[in-house]
């Protein structure tokens, strides 16, 4: 008689198991077979002369066994053996050395086997549900996904997808303006994913500068499609992020598509980070330019830099300085994430010109008098000259025009303040 596994309230429905647990019916049968063998392993030694069929379909269990026809004498196995006494009274056709096959009611182990298997298989179908859920948010690692708020601590909230599956979002991975409230929706990228306990533990992140670009490719095509690049993110999470991009195609605009009209594309971005202000900037393999891109709004007079060091001496007006350094620092300490070089400000001193009688004290009378007719009465009209032209142009020897210059540069030599 065929056996219902619904009978032994294993599984309500094969095809209900399948939806609600994500499990292919392959995966499925191997794993209810795998029980059913384990347990006739326990009830008779042995499952190598068993066969579990499972129609998935139908949720129908049908479990046979296989014995050789013995002669009474020989009859040594209960489990493997039948006697051809015995046999002979079921079907006089059986001969020795045949085999005989019955159908064996599974629910006839007894309560204990039936409650053994039960809790077997609860086991083997949670393990199954822990593998796939691994399996399935690894593979989503670096994805933007949405949850609902399931409850909010101290520490960390805890999300639901919407197959119910836990979703932890750190204190760490907290944008800090962020408002919680049971019920909401919250879009995060996937982080990471553990194994805590034979258990996964998906971790989300809301300040990862992943989740940054993933928005962007939401929201910008010619970014999701490949014809803008975003090269480089420095980002404070909830104050202010910088985002370099770099076009492929020099009809684009990638700051402007970033943007959007009238700040349309930024303006949701902006608005999923609570407010986070975000600079777009060209992107460039020229040092220098990319960082006076990203010290804008600020003014750059100068830059020097020193690659070896990965430092650069940014020169600016006074009043340009606060620009450069931002509120808080914010906006030079972006730079320097941004740029990879270690970035210090410096105010550039307006210097006067200084006439060269002034220097009559310490330049002979007949120089100043040579430089006046070459057409030349102030000390910076001088040191715009290279050493040879002063030289050719006053009667010099060349040592002295390089004393001259000395004597004229050290009237401005101020040590910038930083």
């Amino acid at each position: 008689m065929t056996k219902k596994v619904d009978n032994l309230n294993l599984i309500s429905n094969f095809a209900e198991f399948k939806e609600l647990k994500n499990i292919d019916k392959s995966t499925m049968i191997g794993v209810l077979e795998d029980v059913f063998h384990h347990a006739l392993q326990k009830q008779y030694g042995t499952d190598e002369n068993f066969d579990v069929i499972i129609n998935a379909d139908k949720g129908d269990l049908e479990i046979w066994r296989n014995r050789t026809v013995v002669a009474d004498e020989d009859f040594a196995d209960a489990v493997r053996e039948i006697k051809f006494s015995e046999i002979q009274e079921i079907d006089p056709s059986f001969e020795i050395g045949d085999e005989y096959t019955d159908q064996i009611s599974f629910a006839s182990f007894g309560r204990r086997a039936v409650l053994s298997l039960r809790q077997n298989l609860a086991s083997h179908i949670l393990d199954l549900e822990k593998a796939n859920l691994f399996e399935k948010y690894s593979s989503k690692v670096g994805e933007i996904i949405s949850g609902e708020i399931y409850q909010v601590w101290k520490k960390e909230v805890l999300l639901v997808d919407d197959e119910d599956n836990e979703l932890i979002l750190p204190k760490s991975e907290q944008i800090p303006s962020d408002f919680y409230r049971k019920g909401d929706t919250l879009k995060a990228i996937v982080k990471s994913v553990e194994m805590n306990n034979n258990t996964p533990r998906i971790i989300l992140s809301r300040t990862a500068n992943q989740f940054l670009e993933r928005l962007f490719e939401a929201e910008v095509p010619e970014i999701f499609d490949g014809l803008i690049t975003i090269k480089k993110i420095a980002r404070i999470p909830g104050e202010r992020a910088k985002v370099a991009v770099e076009s492929y195609d020099d009809r684009i605009d990638p700051v402007g598509s970033c943007v959007g009209v009238k700040g349309s594309r930024i303006y949701s971005i902006v608005k999923e980070l609570r407010n986070e202000n975000i600079d777009v900037i060209n992107y460039t393999s020229n040092t220098k330019l990319l960082i006076q891109r990203a010290l804008n709004p600020a003014k750059i007079s100068n830059i020097v830099l020193d690659e070896e060091k990965m430092t650069a001496s940014v020169y600016l007006k006074p009043e340009e300085v606060s620009v450069a350094i931002g509120r808080g620092g914010l906006n030079i300490r972006l730079s320097k994430m941004l740029t990879g070089y270690d970035i210090d400000v410096y105010r550039e001193i307006e210097e006067e010109d200084v006439a060269l009688n002034e220097f009559a004290d310490e330049i002979e009378p007949w120089i100043i008098d040579a430089l006046h007719r070459a057409g030349y009465d102030t000390a910076k009209s001088v040191l715009d000259l290279s050493i040879e032209t002063i030289a050719a142009r006053a009667d010099l020897e060349i040592e002295q025009a390089e004393k001259i210059v000395e004597i004229l540069r050290a009237e401005f030599d101020t040590e910038v303040e930083e």
